[in-house]
């Protein structure tokens, strides 16, 4: 059995991860959080002993550590006797912190698709530009390293999986909407990283039509859909993590991601990016200082963890999946309702941070169990989904589906 996690980052997704690792920490271990800005984690770690969330007694410790180099990740995983690595730091890490727990053994889990910060939306499917590369050394080694296992990417996931191997005898479409329905009550922030968040909009929009990569432009295609709890809800089709590997994993021949968007937040986006205020690129200034524009957009809007306590309203995230079974149609919907209150009540972050901060507890939680320590390289999808979907429900993050038999919990 696997022991002790090392928790990468320290924004409002790992302040979640940290509560549920100690919430389970009688079968995790010790639990050491790592970020540039120590005394983040330090913040992380006073809030998780404040709810008193540590089931047994054990270690909570915070660490000062760059992610992007390598020889200080391996020697922090060493030295912390970890042998799960739970990395929520920016996309921009992900391969030196992969990198570090293939020298070191250690189990490796994150939530989102690497990013090079100099490119945008890179050619499809992202996934093989960086971390599929490194499968054949993982299975060399045997080394689990389980990909994007966060909600969307990665709950989602799973969802998909159930529904090809579960409900259909053929699928046609899998569609993946997220609809954030609350309120942070600020004039414009964004629900993470606002320099991630951006990046997945400035580019192009790539999904997964009639078995080939089709091209769209940001909120160029929407849809609107009646969603249980939320409503009627209008989404743009974006392009998204999970898309990418979907598509190459489940011979799905239609996959797509469809994400809510406020006219406001469309407004705003569009003035911020048609003045260049998005760009990646590095500017000069009349005084000669170089500036990268989204940086400094970045540096002007709320911390994403500031907003929870305030957050109100839910989340609705699912999979709207079509195909036949038996000769007919059908149509399934499965999704999680989300309540930004609660987590806040819960675990100090709001509920966007909460949808994406439980699922990688839950993968560890596997992981140490056995039931997911693979010894290679998986994205969510080619794992078996029942042990992920029944420890969600048991985790805060329940699972219904909603087909012609109704709307009712899944699990297995």
């Amino acid at each position: 059995m696997k022991k002790n996690v090392l928790i990468i980052g320290a924004g409002g997704v790992a302040q979640v991860v940290a509560h549920k690792c100690a919430q389970h920490n009688d079968v995790l271990g010790n639990i050491h959080i790592a970020s540039r800005t120590v005394e983040k984690c330090r913040k992380i770690v006073d809030s998780v002993r404040e709810k008193g969330s540590l089931k047994v007694a054990g270690e909570l410790q915070a660490h000062a550590l760059d992610a992007l180099d390598i020889d200080a990740t391996k020697a922090l995983i060493d030295k912390t006797q970890s042998q799960l690595v739970i990395n929520v730091g920016s996309a921009f890490v992900n391969m030196s912190v992969l990198q570090a727990c293939i020298e070191t053994g250690a189990a490796y889990l994150d939530t989102a698709i690497h990013e090079d910060p100099a490119k945008i939306c890179e050619n499809p499917p992202w996934y093989a530009n960086y971390e599929w590369k490194r499968k054949a050394i993982c299975e060399e080694k045997g080394i689990t390293a389980i990909l994007g296992v966060g909600f969307d990417p990665g709950v989602v996931n799973a969802y998909a999986a159930v529904a090809v191997k579960e409900c259909f005898d053929s699928v046609d479409s899998i569609d993946i909407i997220d609809i954030n329905a609350g309120s942070h009550g600020r004039y414009f922030a964004t629900n993470f990283d606002p320099e991630i968040n951006f990046r997945e909009f400035t580019g192009r929009v790539w999904s997964w039509q009639n078995s080939e990569w089709v091209q769209n432009r940001m909120f160029e295609v929407k849809r609107t859909d009646d969603l249980p709890v939320v409503g009627s809800q209008t989404s743009y089709m974006t392009g998204h993590d999970e898309v990418h590997s979907l598509s190459q994993n489940l011979g799905v021949p239609n996959v797509r991601f469809w994400m809510g968007f406020g006219e406001h937040y469309i407004n705003v986006f569009t003035v911020l990016n048609n003045l260049g205020l998005l760009s990646e690129q590095p500017v000069k200034t009349a005084e000669g200082l170089e500036v990268v524009p989204l940086k400094v957009v970045k540096a002007v809007l709320p911390d994403p963890s500031s907003l929870a306590p305030t957050y109100s309203g839910k989340t609705c995230i699912g999979d709207l999946v079509k195909g036949k079974k038996d000769g007919q149609d059908k149509e399934v919907f499965i999704y999680n309702v989300a309540d930004h209150a609660e987590a806040y009540a819960e675990v100090g972050s709001q509920g966007i941070s909460y949808t994406a901060g439980v699922p990688p507890v839950a993968a560890a939680l596997l992981i140490a169990s056995g039931e997911w320590d693979v010894k290679h390289m998986a994205n969510v999808e080619e794992l078996d989904p029942k042990p992920f979907i029944n420890l969600l429900n048991d985790m805060g993050l329940p699972t219904r589906i909603k087909d012609e038999q109704g709307d009712r919990p899944l699990r297995f």
